[in-house]
């Protein structure tokens, strides 16, 4: 596994921060790992990359 950094806004590096530990995640890496992948895997399930740009739009992420 290779590291990065992601910059997160103050407010919801709390947020994840206060949910991790009440998940029960030893670290708030795993969590939002944990998180990502959940996501990635919606995501493979799309038969076509409209469908993938659907999805994403409905969740917010592109507009």
């Amino acid at each position: 596994m290779f590291g990065s950094k992601v910059k997160l806004d103050k407010h919801l590096l709390e947020k994840v921060k206060r949910y991790a530990e009440i998940a029960g995640y030893s670290s708030v890496d795993e969590f939002i790992t944990h998180a990502l992948e959940k996501e990635i895997a919606q995501l493979e399930e799309a038969d076509s990359e409209e469908e993938i740009k659907k999805r994403l739009q409905g969740l917010g992420y592109i507009s």
